[in-house]
């Protein structure tokens, strides 16, 4: 062999054995670049908006310092998890390794926010409340009142406004008719709705829990008797149509309010709920307290004296009117 050829093999031998070492070595670079801690030095929350691609994915997770080679995320993401990657509200803590947030993302572990529904709000309160929650997406149905359980809802940004509505509706109908199932049998009512108006009626008169099966007896007190329920809540629910605070006080005609709300000019229960009932007052209503009281009035205290007979009632609204002017 020549001396010019045995120099060709020679720099051919190490040309092939440069890409060789390469060849095993990027592949190593690349995977260490994968699974080492990320360059977030504190968490960072970076929303994921549906139909992002995953080269959109890469550039806005590279652009929020989530990772730091947006190329070696997209060849990840092609191999591990097919750019299955799920559209969201993320949280990505601080040193986060690229594997960490494929991961994460491929999973779809999104943000979970909660929303809280307070008892006796209308169904316009909460369709209000939903149409603030910026995280919601879509149009906000309105529900019939009374018909969805106040509760706190878990929620990840994207889900629709509907979909919360559904699950709402659907937890105060399981709800109403596992309780309706262990009433009282006692009680004079003849279907879970009207469990669930009165439930209603009981929920804007007390916001105090130990007052509210209480509150039920003087209300089955009265429909055994046949007197009138008489209950100031339906009386502002007439008159609002519940679209916001009456703003005042209730005068004495307010309660000739011509409406099938106004307990004070209908006999028994209103035609609809006047609001959505928290399970306490579904509870209350369905096991009330038995007692021989027949009427109510504010304490000053944010409770309620009770009495069995109309002198002493007098007597108290008495005190009460007094307490208001002072």
């Amino acid at each position: 062999m020549s001396q010019h050829n045995a120099r060709y093999l020679k720099i051919t031998g190490f040309i092939l054995y440069f890409f060789f070492v390469l060849a095993a070595f990027v592949p190593l670079v690349g995977l260490w670049s994968y699974l080492c801690p990320g360059p977030l030095s504190e968490s960072q929350t970076v929303i994921i908006p549906h139909g992002t691609s995953t080269r959109e994915i890469a550039s806005l997770l590279s652009s929020n310092e989530v990772i730091s080679h947006p190329l070696l995320f997209r060849i990840a993401a092609k191999l591990t998890s097919g750019d299955s990657l799920k559209s969201g509200e993320y949280e990505f803590s601080a040193g986060h390794s690229m594997a960490d947030v494929m991961q994460l993302m491929h999973e779809g572990h999104s943000v979970v926010h909660l929303l809280t529904v307070a008892e006796g709000l209308t169904s316009d309160d909460i369709a209000a409340l939903l149409k603030n929650t910026v995280a919601l997406t879509g149009d906000t149905p309105r529900a019939p009142e009374g018909s969805v359980l106040p509760e706190t809802y878990r929620y990840s940004y994207g889900d629709s406004r509907a979909s919360i509505i559904s699950r709402m509706q659907k937890d105060m109908q399981e709800t109403l008719n596992s309780l309706w199932e262990k009433r009282d049998l006692a009680i004079p009512l003849k279907s879970p709705k009207e469990a669930l108006i009165l439930a209603s009626i009981i929920e804007k008169e007390t916001g105090k829990s130990a007052e509210r099966p209480r509150i039920a007896g003087v209300f089955y007190n009265r429909l055994r008797t046949n007197m009138r329920l008489q209950s100031d809540p339906t009386v502002i629910y007439a008159i609002t149509k519940a679209k916001g605070p009456l703003g005042r006080d209730l005068v004495h005609d307010d309660m000739a309010f011509p409406s099938p709300y106004n307990t004070y000019t209908t006999d028994g229960l209103p035609p609809e709920p006047i609001c959505n009932p928290g399970r306490a007052a579904l509870e209350a209503a369905l096991h009330p307290e038995q007692h021989e009281f027949l009427y109510f009035v504010a304490d000053g205290t944010g409770g309620h004296v009770f009495s069995k007979d109309l002198a002493q009632h007098n007597q108290n609204v008495t005190k009460w009117n007094q307490i208001k002017r002072h």
